[in-house]
C-alpha cells in the first residue's frame, strides 16, 4: 500500500489513507485504514462505484454495500447522505476493517456491519433498500439477483461492479426479470451496471 495516496472520484468525493488531508478544503473525505480486506479505491470497479456515489442523490435513502470489503462505498454512501447504510460481507476480517474504518470516519452509527446470515429474510433491509452497491465477482452477482431483488424496494437502484466488460451481458440477463439494466460505463476492462427495480 506505499501507492495509496489522497484519490478523487468525481466531483467532491475523496479517500485518504489515514492522516491524510484531502487537497480540497471542501471534499467529502473518506479516511480509510485498508487493514487486510480488499478496497483502497485504486482498483477500477471501486473507483467506478465510488464516482457513481459521488454523483448520486443519497440524501436519507437506505443504501446496502454488498461484499463491503474494507467498507469504502458504504463509508463513502454515509458521508453523502445516506442513512440507514448496511455493510455486509461473509469475511470477518471485511467486517472488522469495515468497523474500524467507520469509526474513524464517525459514521458508525448509520453503518450496520453485518454478515450475510444476520440479513433475516422477515429483517429491516428486506424491501427497505433504496440503492444496493454490490462490487463482487461477475458469479456471485448473478446468483445474488433474486436476493438483492428482495433486499430492493421498487423503483430502487442496484449498482453493480468487480464485473469484466466481457462478462457484462451475462450479468445483466441474470437481472432482467427484476431490474431494467443500463451498461453504464467501463474503466480499463471493468464494467459498471445499473438497474432500477421493476414494480411488482
Amino acid at each position: 500500500l506505499r501507492d495509496f495516496h489522497p484519490m478523487r472520484f468525481g466531483a467532491r468525493l475523496w479517500v485518504c489513507p489515514g492522516g491524510a488531508c484531502a487537497p480540497d478544503p471542501g471534499a467529502v473525505t473518506v479516511s480509510l485504514d485498508p487493514g487486510l480486506a480488499f478496497g483502497t479505491g485504486t482498483h477500477p470497479s471501486t473507483a467506478l462505484c465510488l464516482e457513481w456515489l459521488d454523483g448520486a442523490d443519497l440524501a436519507g435513502r437506505a443504501l446496502m454495500d454488498y461484499g463491503c470489503g474494507s467498507g469504502i462505498p458504504a463509508i463513502a454512501a454515509a458521508k453523502l447522505g445516506a442513512a440507514p447504510v448496511w455493510a455486509v460481507d461473509h469475511d470477518p476480517q471485511a467486517l472488522q476493517a469495515t468497523e474500524v474504518n467507520a469509526a474513524r470516519n464517525g459514521v458508525s452509527a448509520r453503518v450496520r456491519v453485518c454478515a450475510p446470515a444476520d440479513l433475516e429474510p422477515a429483517g429491516p433491509a428486506r424491501g427497505a433498500v433504496r440503492v444496493l452497491v454490490a462490487n463482487i465477482l461477475a458469479g456471485p452477482l448473478q446468483a445474488l439477483a433474486g436476493r438483492f431483488a428482495d433486499h430492493l424496494a421498487p423503483g430502487g437502484t442496484v449498482v453493480l461492479a468487480g464485473i469484466l466488460a466481457e462478462q457484462a451481458h451475462g450479468v445483466m440477463r441474470a437481472y432482467e426479470h427484476w431490474f431494467t439494466m443500463e451498461h453504464r460505463q467501463n474503466c480499463e476492462e471493468w464494467a459498471l451496471l445499473v438497474g432500477c427495480r421493476r414494480e411488482e
